[in-house]
């Protein structure tokens, strides 16, 4: 299944796997899963993967190789993110300050490369859609890492996603040959969207996450009144890294500036 529905009740404490990156059942290739830790508990080990943790929330001290950080983060939906990202064979260590949570991404990959901590000054809160079809698609998009700042030996690709209420993400809808998952938050137990993939279209809500096969469009909408979050997490393929995403012809009219299209003359 390509839709994620078994944690709506949310995650318990300690380390709980959502996909595995060695499961062939996993078309991604992507391990993913959520940490929780009580304040003072302390998680070091060596790593078998490449990985990095993202913060949703809490703070914590970091540590893997010479790089020592403390990250904090309050709200998802306001504070850009913090991050540690490493390679294969890196001792990392957390350590909780206060009560903390973290999502956790990795992929097979043997290539050394040198640890690194991304602050929330490293991680613009990118207004894109801004002014195309009325904003109706305008969001807060936040690369993490990609091609453009991490070493080229790395084979993910990390970012987040803020849609707001009533609004529309990743759209116009796209596509890449990589493999991609989302996993979804929203500002309210309640709240929901809809997930594109390709001609299917299913419903997500808090906690849910998304497998999304190589070549499907995927567009995303929140219900009105609920903010919707998702981190995206892509993974390389041998010879052909993820840059950009191709837009789907028939929709990519809507980022030309001053593109015409209906709107009611009486809005009263």
């Amino acid at each position: 299944m390509n839709h994620l529905t078994a944690h709506r009740a949310g995650f318990p404490d300690g380390y709980t796997a959502v996909t595995r990156a060695a499961d062939p059942a996993n078309a991604t290739g992507i391990g993913f899963g959520v940490l929780r830790l009580a304040a003072g508990e302390r998680w070091s080990q060596p790593v078998e993967r490449e990985t990095a943790w993202l913060l949703m929330s809490g703070s914590l001290r970091v540590g893997a190789g010479d790089v020592e950080a403390v990250l904090s983060r309050g709200s998802l939906f306001d504070e850009s993110a913090s991050c540690l990202h490493v390679a294969a064979g890196t001792r990392v260590t957390l350590h909780a300050i206060e009560a903390c949570e973290l999502t956790v991404y990795d992929c097979v990959n043997a290539a050394a490369f040198a640890p690194r901590v991304f602050r929330p000054a490293d991680v613009p809160n990118e207004h894109r859609g801004k002014g195309q079809v009325r904003d109706r698609s305008l969001r807060y998009v936040r690369t993490i890492f990609d091609t453009r700042n991490s070493p080229p030996e790395a084979q993910l690709v990390l970012g987040e996603v803020v849609t707001f209420p009533g609004g529309w993400s990743s759209y116009p809808p796209h596509h890449h040959p990589q493999p991609e998952i989302y996993h979804y938050r929203f500002t309210a137990p309640q709240g929901y969207g809809h997930a594109e993939l390709g001609e299917q279209v299913v419903k997500v809500r808090q906690y849910d996450s998304i497998c999304i096969p190589a070549g499907n469009d995927h567009a995303q909408c929140a219900a009105p009144g609920y903010g919707m979050y998702y981190s995206w997490v892509i993974r390389h393929l041998p010879g052909l890294p993820y840059t950009v995403p191709e837009f789907t012809p028939e929709h990519a009219w809507t980022m030309a500036p001053g593109a015409q299209f209906w709107w009611p003359g009486d809005e009263s």
